[in-house]
């Protein structure tokens, strides 16, 4: 069972937004100018960007320029929140600042989308949670969720109704496998490769997305057994990690994270019994990456052509979690990504890493206060966690 909240800090009384929704973006760097911008731009009059935030002025300035002359600039996150008070703020600052500025603008009254990983640990996750609004009655909010885009677009939903419903049989076996590529200038950038900083290493800051699309389509897991390494990179945290994961309805998985693969790939491949489901592709999907293959006794039943042709064709991307989210934000309910639903893709990276260095299996519902990996990926394994200086 996850652990008991702490105490609430203060939230104001949930309302429904009124719209078009007033928008700040933190962090003006690659993503938020090469994602979350984009996805702003597509949502027509349901959102309208007016302030962005940067301790870099000359970033800022750049950002400005590209979003547009009504966009005002702010170099810090509280004076931006007491002068536009927005009702949906975008994070795409480094992980280490997530927690503290999703807390400030919950107290605010805004809504959060921000880029993973939403805080560092089951501990800060906790914080967030108390600091949400009410869901007792009437509109609720503000809420939290975290940006895990690969959940989103048709051939996920396609995928994932399929799998729920139980026309391609019962899951089985599963593979989740992210294998890129990162040169050591990578780890050059100093919160990078840090526990402090970015919380992990591949199974954190990488392999997190096929993960949690992983679990959004099997659902809850029970056991993972693991293991984890520095095998090139001279960094905290780890550069590669392995696992074994057992499902709550018996499937079987095993999830390869890794920065030191020439080949990359991002890849999920689920073996039910009626067929095999598999998803290829790198950083986004769309309909065509995604290939079904009937089992031996499907192969002439008509009804498995609908399984390659879901309705429509929307790739994954951030476009496709902003506008899910907007319709949350207009009907005064918990968006996806958040929750219930967030906290366990972190409870499972936090079971990994602790498997991993304690070289002992660790069941869902476990890792409590207690438990110092609850309080940090490393756990303090005097193996892992950072030397004092």
């Amino acid at each position: 069972m996850p652990a008991a909240e702490p105490a609430a800090e203060p939230s104001p009384t949930g309302t429904t937004p009124s719209f078009p929704v007033r928008a700040a973006v933190v962090g003006t760097g690659g993503i938020v100018t090469g994602s979350h911008l984009p996805a702003l731009r597509g949502m027509g009059d349901r959102v309208r960007l007016v302030a962005a935030v940067d301790t870099d002025p000359a970033r800022l300035a750049a950002f400005r320029d590209r979003a547009g002359e009504d966009v005002t600039g702010y170099g810090g996150l509280d004076e931006m929140l007491a002068a536009e008070r927005p009702g949906l703020v975008l994070l795409g600052t480094p992980p280490a600042l997530h927690a503290e500025q999703t807390r400030a603008a919950l107290r605010a009254g805004a809504w959060v989308l921000c880029e993973k990983p939403l805080c560092l640990s089951l501990a800060e996750y906790d914080t967030i949670a108390a600091a949400e609004g009410t869901e007792e009655g009437g509109p609720g909010g503000p809420y939290a969720s975290v940006v895990f885009q690969h959940r989103y677009g048709s051939g996920a939903v396609h995928a994932r109704e399929l799998l729920r419903s139980g026309e391609l049989g019962r899951p089985l076996v599963a593979h989740c496998q992210t294998t890129w590529y990162r040169d050591r200038a990578y780890y050059s950038v100093p919160w990078r490769g840090r526990w402090a900083t970015e919380g992990g290493g591949p199974t954190m800051g990488h392999g997190i997305h096929q993960m949690d699309l992983l679990l959004h389509l099997l659902g809850e897991w029970e056991e993972v057994r693991a293991m984890a390494g520095r095998l090139v990179h001279d960094v905290e945290s780890e550069d590669v990690s392995t696992a074994l994961v057992r499902f709550a309805d018996g499937t079987m998985a095993t999830v390869v994270n890794s920065v030191l693969s020439p080949d990359e790939v991002s890849r999920i491949r689920i073996d039910c019994a009626h067929a095999t489901v598999e998803l290829t592709h790198l950083y986004g999907h769309a309909n065509d990456d995604w290939a079904y293959t009937p089992a031996v006794h499907r192969r002439d039943d008509a009804r498995t052509a609908h399984w390659r042709s879901p309705a429509a064709d929307v790739p994954s991307s951030h476009a496709a979690q902003l506008d899910g989210f907007l319709d949350a934000m207009a009907k005064g309910v918990r968006p996806p990504g958040s929750g219930v639903a967030a906290r366990r893709t972190l409870e499972f990276l936090a079971a990994l890493y602790k498997s991993a260095f304690t070289g002992q299996p660790v069941r869902a519902g476990e890792i409590g206060p207690e438990d110092p990996y609850y309080h940090a990926m490393h756990g303090n394994h005097p193996d892992w966690a950072p030397k004092e200086q």
